[in-house]
């Protein structure tokens, strides 16, 4: 996409990034607050809009972001790609604010603005000075319901959106094998199909189709409204009321998000992929395992801590292992994907050194998880992680648009501000039985998909 950011990218090309964050989507308000100390408020408009405000008065700023419940995995079947396109789309006016104009508003008032989808959610958010929050929460009222469409700006878009998937997707090796990775370990949950849409599908979205889709979804019952920075809570609540409570409630909403779910895992399957432009050989393999959402109280937690151990930095086994003592790989690391409101991922990835095979690098790793599940974690590892991860949720508070990302993408997954508040707790409460039982349960090669990303061989050339 042009100016926007993208949660579409697919999640494998941005994993150094959550295996540096390693509690990328649960770390959230750590110890009494944030790091301005304050409270955070949870309000709920007559209509059905969530409003969460967390003041943060260091700087005269304030960074607001509204959350739409829909993602990838709402969308019509054989529609791909559609919560993407609209997403677009919702820069294309209104009646009373014809295109451009919020973003020119945005600009000159020294502001910054973005969006993004994933499969769960799509948001919007502005960064703009304190005393101009009204002006950006009466654009986005005003287009949450009054989106105008035609062909003339619809299909230009499409193009726009076809031509992102070519530079995101079609263009990196590691986002293709990533593509096809989530398409064979999610055999019936909407989770398998690309945040970006499959190319085919793409190419057919209409007018129709957005309008259709944007009527259902988008409504103030439907959507969280996330604000941090200098403000006053009540001033706020105010605010709120005067743009996004005039709007009525859509009763189309549905109650409850409803997919199909995966069966019981039966095989472990194995795919490779092979591109002339990869410099660096890798393995890679997803597991199918319980999200925040989705698992029993405690499950996540397990899952969050024995990905810290296993691959977050320089003293995690796999690197150790991998890396320093058996010098069979590069890079070697886990994460995982706690917040998602079905089942999600956890990943290990292993890039071997020149001259060690991928089955090597595999085999290597397998041991690894191997002795996990065996003989459990140190005490010293099991400290040292819950430790790391409880700390870098106190730093990145410092970051105000983090804070509004971490509550968003909470409550957009089924989580509440209060599980955001006492995920320190539950983290420290996690033990070395609970993270050999997490590996035990879910590391299991027959709700995996494995993935080799080789180097295709040019071909000969052609003699005259």
């Amino acid at each position: 996409m042009s100016r926007r950011e993208k949660d579409s990218e697919p999640l494998h090309v941005r994993r150094p990034l959550i295996a540096a964050l390693a509690a990328a989507t649960l770390i959230f308000a750590a110890e009494a607050g944030h790091a301005s100390g304050g409270k955070v408020f949870d309000y709920k408009l007559a209509n059905g809009l969530e409003l969460v405000v967390i003041p943060d008065r260091r700087a005269p700023v304030v960074t607001h972001m509204i959350w739409y419940k829909v993602g990838a995995a709402d969308e019509t079947p054989g529609k791909s790609g559609l919560a993407h396109f609209l997403e677009h789309l919702m820069f294309k006016g209104t009646a009373v604010n014809p295109a451009g104009r919020f973003s020119q508003v945005v600009a000159r008032i020294g502001g910054q603005e973005n969006a993004f989808t994933s499969n769960d959610y799509t948001g919007y958010f502005q960064r703009v000075p304190s005393d101009r929050l009204k002006t950006v929460m009466e654009f986005e009222a005003d287009r949450m319901t009054g989106l105008q469409l035609t062909d003339a700006v619809v299909l230009p878009e499409r193009d726009v959106i076809l031509e992102e998937r070519n530079q995101r997707t079609e263009n990196n090796p590691r986002a293709r094998l990533g593509e096809q990775m989530s398409a064979a370990l999610y055999l019936n949950h909407p989770y398998g199909k690309p945040v970006i849409g499959w190319r085919h599908e793409m190419e057919q979205l209409s007018r129709d189709d957005a309008l259709a889709f944007y009527k259902r979804f988008y409504a103030p019952n439907n959507a969280v409204v996330v604000i941090a920075g200098d403000v006053e809570p009540e001033a706020i609540r105010a605010l709120a009321e005067q743009t996004y409570g005039r709007l009525a409630p859509n009763k189309a909403v549905p109650a409850v998000r409803l997919r199909p779910q995966e069966p019981p895992a039966a095989s472990a399957r194995t795919l490779t992929l092979a591109d002339p432009r990869v410099e660096m050989p890798s393995v890679q393999r997803d597991y199918l395992v319980p999200s925040f959402h989705s698992g029993k109280p405690g499950q996540s937690d397990a899952l969050e801590v024995l990905a810290h151990v296993l691959g977050s930095g320089s003293n995690s086994r796999l690197y150790r292992a991998l890396v320093v003592d058996k010098q069979v790989a590069v890079s070697a690391g886990a994460w995982y994907e706690g917040s998602a409101l079905d089942m999600t991922k956890f990943g290990v990835y292993v890039s071997p050194r020149p001259g060690v095979t991928l089955e090597q690098a595999e085999a290597a790793a397998d041991a690894v998880i191997a002795d996990v599940i065996a003989n459990g974690v140190s005490a010293e590892e099991l400290e040292r992680s819950k430790t790391r991860l409880i700390a870098d949720a106190v730093y990145a508070q410092d970051n105000q648009a983090t804070m509004a990302r971490w509550y968003g993408s909470a409550l957009t997954t089924g989580a509440t501000v209060a599980d955001v508040q006492r995920w320190p707790e539950r983290i420290r409460a996690v033990s070395a039985a609970q993270v050999q039982e997490a590996a035990r349960e879910w590391l299991q090669k027959q709700r995996s998909v494995t993935g080799y990303l080789i180097k295709q061989a040019a071909p000969p050339e052609k003699r005259s």
